[in-house]
């Protein structure tokens, strides 16, 4: 008798699972909303591993740019990964690119896929309707999915009525080298939701990590406050030597002098700030070369809505050299300038 019931035991265990498993959402279509670089990235990837992609952007304009851009992406990839059979590579190139449709309109495409992802502009306001939109037209099982890097999942969740499919999924840029995605649940994510975005980014050939809804989740939350600890460290002037001034003479004309005159600063360069983490930390980038790389725009953007939100923490106060420099529309290589040049 007691062998019967483990059997019988075993037997509702196993099909319990079996069915748990078989309600996951297998994603096969994806809408990714948004054709820059994290979007198109999102698309390229998706489509490299099987998937049928809409990529949806508000220009054909900006959608060809995308097209190309991701055809760029493939083309180096292709070169890796068929090196040594480069009609192969063409091919690999070809049939990708083929299963990448495109739309300026989201509404009209989104009632038979399985996946939603968003990847526009980092503005709630602008989330929030472009979701309440769509909630009304995509089908029922559609997961809805936020590449956000610093706003709540949940206020942008709450936009819709299927809290219980929408989750975070953030990606790393460049999304195809990166491996990292987070998995962001809210506390109205279902675990079948949560489930299938992890599935589906496994099916990328990605590493997910799970993570709550907090502020910068994993990576954001510690390498934000880094790099403006980073700032920080060059903007700093000694105390004890504030009040003095450190006099510099250059010649511009023989027997003429310039005087240049300013604050004594005695904690480190930006230089020798990004050497000492490359080579004392083995970080492939030092800090200002990454905030450069990342955009100061998109830096700033982050720290002052944690600045909003919790404005008595010393790691969330605004930085007056970041400042100048977004207020100047020096973003970083995206721009030509920021924190260094760039040709």
């Amino acid at each position: 008798m007691a062998f019967v019931t483990r059997q019988f035991m075993r037997s509702v265990s196993s099909s319990s699972t079996a069915s748990a498993s078989a309600k996951k959402i297998i994603v096969k279509h994806v809408t990714v909303i948004g054709g820059g670089l994290m979007g198109a990235g999102i698309a390229q990837v998706a489509a490299a591993t099987g998937h049928t992609v809409v990529l949806v952007d508000q220009t054909e304009d900006i959608l060809a740019k995308s097209k190309k851009g991701i055809e760029e992406s493939l083309r180096k990839v292709a070169k890796k990964k068929f090196a040594e059979n480069l009609k192969a590579g063409d091919e690999f190139v070809e049939k990708t690119l083929s299963t990448i449709a495109t739309s300026t309109d989201a509404a009209s495409v989104v009632h038979s896929t399985d996946l939603v992802v968003e990847a526009i502009v980092e503005n709630l306001k602008v989330k929030n309707e472009l979701f309440k939109r769509l909630d009304k037209f995509a089908a029922e099982h559609t997961i809805f999915a936020s590449n956000t890097s610093s706003l709540q999942i949940t206020s942008i969740a709450n936009a819709t009525t299927r809290q219980d499919r929408f989750a975070g999924l953030h990606f790393f840029n460049p999304v195809p080298v990166m491996k990292l995605v987070e998995v962001i649940k809210t506390p109205m994510t279902s675990q079948k939701t949560f489930e299938s975005l992890v599935d589906f980014s496994k099916a990328l050939g990605k590493h997910p990590v799970s993570c709550k809804d907090t502020p910068g989740f994993i990576v954001n939350r510690l390498l934000v406050p880094y790099l403006m600890e980073a700032i920080r460290l060059y903007e700093r002037e000694c105390p004890s030597w504030s009040a003095h001034l450190r006099i510099i003479f250059t010649f511009q004309d023989p027997g003429m002098g310039v005087v240049l005159v300013k604050p004594w600063q005695c904690d480190a360069s930006k230089e020798d700030i990004d050497t000492a983490m490359k080579l004392g930390a083995g970080y492939p980038m030092g800090p200002f070369e990454l905030l450069d790389y990342v955009g100061l725009d998109t830096t700033k953007f982050i720290v002052d809505g944690w600045h909003e939100m919790d404005a008595e923490n010393p790691l969330h106060q605004p930085s007056p050299s970041l400042n100048k420099l977004v207020a100047e529309n020096k973003f970083g290589k995206k721009t030509g300038e920021g924190f260094y040049k760039y040709k």
